[in-house]
């Protein structure tokens, strides 16, 4: 999931410090957790673990979650360590909107898709359709790593980190659009119903798609105002957070 969209700086020393700290490998145990977390309502709402298009999400899933991990390791360790700490400058809006998301575009989205495929068979998209979800998955997997990459400060709430020296990014994804790590998040969710064949899903998938496009536009407010710079990128890229569209 996406953060405020800045630029690389000349990080300090505490910044570029080679080591994961206690915040860092709660962050690595809780994202991980969380995924064996969607694994368990999807199959507890399906009833049975046979379902192998879903198994084709979650393997994917378990195999991303720690290559990203690693990747950003070796990268920015660091950024790991900020991601797992709690930030008391958090908007107060975020507090709301990006807890909803996670509800609705993980869990409730998990619930619905396998109570749709496992027990009531509401809907039914056919196997043609994993092949259009997949990439997408991917796809967005890709996107997102390149972002964290890219974006020293891609912390998971909102806030302008004034004690890190936040500056505006336009190195990577950031020169296409504004909220890369937002769009990987859109990838994900609409992935989901593609993949394990269920109509229904994109219910949940379509509110968590508004709930991401809310924090785009109240994220994008919020940087336009307070972080230096930003107003300026934000003419020079035009789209927020789908490219030719908005």
């Amino acid at each position: 999931m996406e953060e405020p969209n800045k630029e690389r700086p000349n990080m300090n020393e505490k910044t570029t410090e080679r080591r994961l700290r206690k915040s860092g490998m709660k962050y690595i145990v809780r994202i991980h957790v969380s995924l064996i977390l969607v694994a368990v309502i999807f199959f507890g709402s399906a009833g049975h673990i046979t379902i192998p298009r879903a198994w084709a999400f979650f393997v994917i899933g378990f195999i991303y979650y720690p290559v990203n991990t690693f990747i950003l390791y070796r990268k920015n360790p660091e950024l790991i360590n900020q991601r797992g700490e709690k930030k008391q400058d958090t908007k107060s809006w975020d507090r709301i909107v990006m807890p909803a998301y996670f509800v609705v575009g993980y869990y409730l989205l998990a619930a619905v898709v396998g109570l749709d495929v496992g027990r009531f068979h509401w809907s039914y998209l056919g196997i043609h359709f994993l092949v259009i979800g997949l990439p997408l998955y991917s796809g967005g997997a890709v996107l997102n790593t390149w972002a964290m990459m890219a974006n020293p400060y891609f912390e998971p709430m909102v806030r302008i980190q004034e004690e890190r020296d936040h500056k505006v990014v336009t190195t990577g994804p950031y020169k296409i659009v504004r909220h890369p790590g937002y769009l990987a998040g859109s990838l994900w969710t609409v992935s989901v119903p593609l993949i394990i064949g269920s109509l229904v899903g994109f219910i949940p998938a379509v509110i968590a798609l508004l709930l991401l496009v809310m924090r785009t536009w109240l994220e994008d407010k919020t940087l336009c105002k307070e972080l230096a710079g930003y107003s300026e990128y934000a003419q020079r890229v035009n789209y927020r957070l789908f490219p030719g569209i908005w």
